[in-house]
């Protein structure tokens, strides 16, 4: 049987025997392919050559039929040896710990208290004043405002995702869901409340009486069942809607030609599941990247200052990749956008050189060996930043509730 004519989008459907055949072919000769160039002797690349149109538009075709394979017949990732890597692809359904099951009623009060100010000191910030679903759960400044208006130190993240991870803030210094929210209304930098604050505001509105008694099965407020109800609301908050969720899913024509492309230079050339994996694009774990401003302005030594281990200086957890277009600016800094985070990882990120003074500083920050100069061109670039894309969910509007004893929302 000969193969049928293309479709505008240059998917070529061959018969299912025929398929296998090229699919094959296609997989050996991507595997041996290996476009980074040699490192130049002052560790910089010059980007490897840019092709022509009809050469990224047959590209794009060859990779198209690759990756609407299952993913177990994917090419193998461009990643080191020391790296326990999981595939890319769907979320896992949403669980909930045993020591904080979920109902709808919990579900419920921790959408209250998630948006209620008078939890915090001043009775003038919420939860969401730092993680506004209308802005992917962030709040799109280069570090957030806390109590005060005083301008804190790192980049709000996404919670969209929060039921997935299981270390929280940039430095990891909270192990549950349920511990960091209560962290951010005790700290006196952002939410600036108390336990007795939190407990005595709440158990003094009737309503809400009623709805922890819904919740938990009595009517007792305390900071830990605040902290376990706005957790709850949390981990209902994903979606899982993208345009790469629906590729994976069967949809294989909502990825363009440069996000198929960008695709496997993601898995492939330009490294990025060393770090990058998994259905959270994220292995959840801390690097250095390179921007620990070490002794400069802007300085902060992450995970270090949680385990007081010197190879923890510089090291931060590794934030996830959906939602990356929405969520900036990025870095835990906040002072970077996508374009130039690409650029910095193209070049091998930072590299930090010892100052006479820090020559014995055993202190001085060591970059991630996965960090290496990619030689990628401009084209691979746009591919790469079409890719992450993908991953951006639709908007979703999520109204304010209720508040109990407020006024009711517009």
């Amino acid at each position: 049987m000969q193969p049928r004519v293309a479709e505008p989008n240059q998917r070529f459907q061959l018969a299912e025997a025929e398929m296998s055949d090229v699919v094959e072919a296609l997989k050996k000769r991507l595997a041996g392919s290996s476009p980074i160039q040699p490192v130049a002797s002052n560790g910089r690349l010059k980007p490897r050559p840019e092709t022509s149109e009809q050469e990224r538009t047959k590209r794009a075709a060859e990779l198209r039929e690759i990756y609407t394979q299952p993913s177990d017949k994917w090419p193998a990732p461009n990643v080191d040896a020391d790296v326990s890597w999981k595939e890319i692809g769907l979320l896992p359904e949403v669980t909930h710990p045993e020591s904080n099951p979920y109902n709808e009623a919990k579900e419920a009060l921790g959408h209250a208290l998630f948006f209620d100010p008078r939890l915090s000191g001043s009775g003038q910030m919420a939860c969401a004043s730092c993680h506004d679903p209308d802005l992917a759960w962030s709040d799109g400044r280069t570090t957030s405002f806390g109590h005060s208006r005083k301008m804190l130190t790192r980049n709000a993240p996404t919670t969209r995702f929060a039921a997935f991870q299981d270390q929280f803030f940039w430095d990891g210094r909270a192990l549950t869901l349920e511990e960091q929210a209560v962290a951010v209304l005790l700290n006196p930098d952002e939410m600036h409340a108390s336990p007795d604050h939190v407990r005595n505001v709440v158990a003094s509105i009737t309503p809400y009486q009623k709805l922890f008694g819904e919740a938990f099965g009595n009517e007792e407020v305390t900071i830990e069942r605040v902290g376990q109800a706005i957790a709850c609301f949390e981990r209902m908050a994903v979606h899982g809607r993208t345009r790469f969720d629906a590729f994976m899913k069967g949809k294989t024509n909502v990825m363009s030609d440069a996000a198929i492309r960008g695709m496997d230079l993601f898995r492939r050339d330009a490294r990025c599941m060393n770090c990058h994996h998994g259905p959270l694009f994220s292995d959840g774990q801390f690097h250095d990247v390179g921007l620990s401003y070490y002794g400069r302005k802007f300085e902060d030594l992450g995970r270090y200052n949680i385990t007081g281990q010197a190879e923890d200086v510089g090291r931060f957890r590794t934030p996830t990749l959906r939602d990356v277009t929405a969520t900036g600016p990025l870095m835990h800094n906040g002072l970077f956008q996508l374009a130039g985070v690409l650029n910095m990882y193209n070049a091998g990120m930072p590299t930090l050189k010892r100052k006479d003074h820090q020559q014995d500083d055993d202190l001085f920050p060591t970059k991630s060996p996965h960090l290496k100069p990619l030689g990628l061109n401009k084209h691979d670039l746009e591919d790469l930043a079409a890719f992450l894309s993908t991953l951006e969910e639709p908007k979703l509007r999520v109204r304010p509730p209720e508040l109990p004893g407020l006024h009711p929302a517009p």
